[in-house]
């Protein structure tokens, strides 16, 4: 069924229904983006309270992380921070996939109706025209047909009257025919307007309206289709990271089970306990004999020195050890200077590489100017050469700007290289190419290709980067924990003897708190809190998902 053939006289009820749709699709806009600001808010809430309950400083001497019920408690929190990672990915779903999706195509419905109507409008007022014009002749018929019946009657008179001439009789009777042709000229006018105009109205009801109608037709069916695509990915869209979702909760769920009430009471035990004998039986005091008073307030008096000793050994035991301390925050500079060697080199180079294109784009540009310049001087009708004049030499004065900035940046970084090749020189210790795997020879000892080998500078191995000055790299607050921000597994087993580094078994599994700034280390945390650098090129990094 078509709305031109069945609602061919409804054409208030089309309009308005096509509003109703367009404005339906505009409530549903809004649905989406709330509710994204609701995904999004409460992501920020979860990331707050993970924060919140996050213990501020994280060391392998807190007597905390010994228990596996605060262990889990730390790992659910993780998790939890993960869920929250996966909220907001449904909230940046929504916003790219349904709500800018639907807003582009609300904009182009709306444009697409306002022409149809605008169609529709035309076609109707073609035929008010027609219709106009039908109903002045239609009344210029009438009026010369009164106009001649008028000058017949005064003909006949003047033709009866006995007192008037022959020369009025015949300009009587000549008026009397000048009226009946205009009549019929009128009539032939009047005519021709009533067979167009029915041309017309047949044209604009059977033909062009309810193509109009149809067109309107195709256009709500299409937002009908575009809107219930909308409403299944609204349900897709949280379906996409059920997985993830489900891994975060198994997470929660693995971590409990990993409880072990026996394994916590055995840590208190060994973290507490005296080993002092239980007090023996108070002997009898007798006042009488000093002796044994004397001797018994000595055995307490022992006994008590030497629990406050073992006390004192136990609370000093505790003491908690931060092994990075703060960065002092530096200026940004022009020639990166307030960043680590290997860093500030990779900015320059960037930077150097950023001016050579620019450049080239500019020379490029020159040249085509230049090219331009000469068609015009061969053909002075294609255009005036010293039109490009000023352009040219704006272009030649940034190009000169560009190759002063190149200059100095190149000098920048001839003076970092410098200062990266003396620090590399100091290395002692070397590491193979990321695509070797550590190998045990014919006597069970490490051949070359090891990563826990060392060689001397003459081996022709890359040099193993030094971890990262305390003063210098180290960038995070000590005050608030930072996050994982993916996992790194262990390749090969490094000793971590250096400072601010910590060892790592072939295998094992590490959270990942930041990556490789350019100087060969990253940073990684055990679930027992202790956190250091590593190298590199000895872990495997997966961000995102633990």
């Amino acid at each position: 069924m078509e709305w031109g053939s069945e609602l061919w006289d409804q054409y208030d009820i089309i309009e308005r229904q096509t509003q109703w749709g367009i404005d339906l699709v505009e409530k549903y806009v809004k649905f989406v983006k709330d509710r994204t600001e609701i995904e999004q808010a409460y992501a920020k809430q979860l990331r707050t309270l993970v924060k919140k309950y996050s213990p501020k400083r994280v060391s392998k001497e807190d007597h905390e992380l010994k228990f596996s019920q605060y262990h889990t408690f730390i790992n659910i929190l993780n998790e939890l921070n993960d869920y929250a990672g996966q909220r907001e990915v449904i909230a940046e779903n929504l916003m790219q996939h349904v709500f800018a999706e639907l807003l582009k195509y609300l904009h182009d419905n709306k444009q697409e109706r306002k022409m149809h109507l605008l169609e529709g409008r035309k076609s109707q007022q073609n035929l008010e025209v027609s219709f106009k014009q039908l109903e002045y002749a239609k009344r210029r018929f009438e009026r010369d047909c009164k106009e001649a019946e008028k000058a017949l009657q005064n003909a006949d008179k003047v033709d009866n009257d006995i007192n008037t001439t022959k020369a009025d009789v015949e300009k009587a009777k000549q008026q009397s025919n000048l009226r009946n042709h205009m009549v019929e000229e009128s009539k032939n006018e009047y005519a021709s307007q009533l067979q167009k105009y029915n041309r017309d109205q047949n044209q604009f009801y059977f033909t062009e309206m309810p193509q109009v109608f149809n067109k309107l037709q195709e256009m709500d069916e299409r937002r009908t289709r575009k809107l219930c695509e909308a409403y299944m990915l609204f349900a897709e869209t949280e379906r996409q990271v059920m997985p993830i979702i489900g891994k975060c909760l198994d997470g929660m769920t693995k971590a409990a089970e990993s409880v072990n009430e026996n394994g916590d009471s055995r840590v208190l035990i060994e973290a507490y306990k005296s080993g002092f004998e239980r007090p023996g039986e108070l002997e009898f005091e007798d006042y009488s004999m000093m002796i044994n008073r004397t001797s018994s307030e000595n055995s307490i008096g022992s006994l008590k020195s030497e629990t406050k000793t073992e006390q004192r050994t136990i609370g000093k035991s505790k003491t908690k050890r931060w092994p990075f301390g703060k960065k002092n925050k530096l200026a940004v500079s022009e020639d990166f200077s307030h960043l680590p060697p290997e860093q500030r080199r990779k900015k320059l180079q960037q930077k150097i590489e950023d001016l050579n294109k620019e450049l080239q784009k500019q020379v490029d540009q020159r040249e085509a100017l230049d090219k331009m310049k000469d068609v015009y001087q061969r053909n002075p009708q294609m255009g005036d050469p010293n039109s490009l004049e000023p352009r040219i030499t704006e272009t030649n004065q940034y190009i000169d700007r560009l190759r002063q900035e190149l200059q100095k940046y190149e000098c920048w970084l001839t003076d970092a290289e410098g200062k990266v090749v003396s620090r590399s020189e100091s290395c002692v210790q070397y590491t193979p190419h990321y695509d070797r795997s550590p190998s045990l020879n014919n006597n069970g000892s490490h051949d070359k290709e090891s990563p826990d080998t060392t060689y001397s500078d003459d081996s022709g191995q890359e040099p193993l980067p030094q971890p990262p000055a305390l003063s210098e790299f180290d960038d995070f607050d000590t005050d608030d924990l930072v996050h994982p921000i993916g996992s790194s597994t262990a390749l090969y087993p490094f000793d971590g003897n250096s400072e601010g580094t910590i060892a790592m078994a072939e295998g094992e599994v590490l959270h990942l708190i930041e990556e490789d700034k350019g100087d060969g280390w990253t940073r990684v945390r055990r679930s027992d809190g202790e956190e250091g650098y590593v190298p590199t090129s000895y872990v495997k990094i997966a961000v995102g998902r633990k």
